[in-house]
């Protein structure tokens, strides 16, 4: 995995998000949090492309369109685009000072969000067997908040689907969260073993969107 091998996030990786000022968290963000992003992109990459069947790539946020407000959370994505990934379903590893994300996300960029609703509609006995009830469920990336599977009725369900539909801005975002303090203590070897878990449960999800492209 690159030349230096990935240990693991540490309590100072979370306070980056605490740095007052743009340019002062931007620069704790290249120099502490983006090589470990770099790190997790070459590994994760290869195993994403075999689990997919596609080529798949990786692009670390650089929030270049940044003129005033520090970033809260940063991330790692993977889509089937060299380009770029917002049109498409994709994953992400990140952060917020909280705690680590996995995501699967189609998030309100993407044009083929409400034909994914319709898959998702169609597949919602399925989808509520598979996911684990751990896992959390998000309608904004832009935003911390989560509802955990184990809270969400199949009503509430298909009221997350049926907005995808309906509502222009609306996304989609399946996948675990670890807390900080769960975080720090996880070697690196230990971090890439949970994500990995995560994105063999969220494959079929990603299945699924392969569907409505």
């Amino acid at each position: 995995m690159g030349r230096e091998k990935f240990n693991g996030f540490k309590k100072q990786d979370f306070e980056v998000f605490t740095i007052d000022g743009l340019e002062d968290r931007m620069e704790a963000l290249k120099y502490q949090i983006q090589p470990k992003f770099e790190q997790l992109g070459e590994h994760f990459s290869p195993s994403l492309t075999a689990m997919t069947g596609e080529e798949i790539h990786y692009h670390v946020a650089k929030h270049a369109r940044r003129t005033k407000n520090p970033p809260k959370d940063s991330w790692v994505a993977f889509g089937s685009n060299p380009r770029g990934y917002k049109m498409l379903p994709h994953f992400q590893i990140g952060l917020w000072e909280t705690h680590v994300f996995v995501w699967f996300a189609v998030i309100y960029e993407a044009p083929m969000k409400e034909a994914f609703g319709e898959t998702l509609l169609d597949d919602i006995k399925k989808i509520r067997k598979k996911i684990p009830s751990d896992y959390v469920w998000s309608k904004d990336h832009t935003k911390p908040e989560v509802i955990r599977q184990s809270d969400l009725t199949e009503k509430a369900h298909k009221e997350l689907f049926e907005r995808l539909i309906n509502v222009k801005k609306a996304e989609i975002l399946c996948g675990i969260q670890i807390p900080q303090e769960e975080a720090i203590k996880l070697s690196g070897d230990e971090t890439i073993a949970r994500i990995e878990e995560a994105f063999q449960k969220l494959r079929e999800l990603y299945n699924l969107s392969k569907q409505a492209v």
